[in-house]
């Protein structure tokens, strides 16, 4: 009979002591404050639309949420003053 490997979890630890210590100084990929992005908008969009929005940020770079997040912004400015 055959002996199954050992079950790895679904986040595996660094190789050695010193590796894993200085695991936990690395600055995340995308440090943002998330008490900025504390509101969730959901919206319907065509199987059509999705895939042309993610083609989009891929070749941007950039992640969809930053994109339409950016294009959001642009669309709709922080107003000052007062709005009548």
């Amino acid at each position: 009979m055959t002996a199954f490997p050992p079950k790895r979890g679904f986040a595996t630890r660094p190789g050695g002591p010193e590796t894993w210590i200085k695991a936990g100084d690395a600055v995340p990929a995308r440090a943002v404050d998330p008490a900025v992005y504390s509101a969730r908008l959901t919206i319907d969009v065509t199987p059509d639309q999705r895939a042309r929005i993610k083609i989009a940020a891929f070749q941007r770079g950039v992640t969809v949420a930053d994109m339409l997040r950016e294009l959001l912004a642009r669309e709709f400015p922080d107003s000052t003053g007062d709005a009548t």
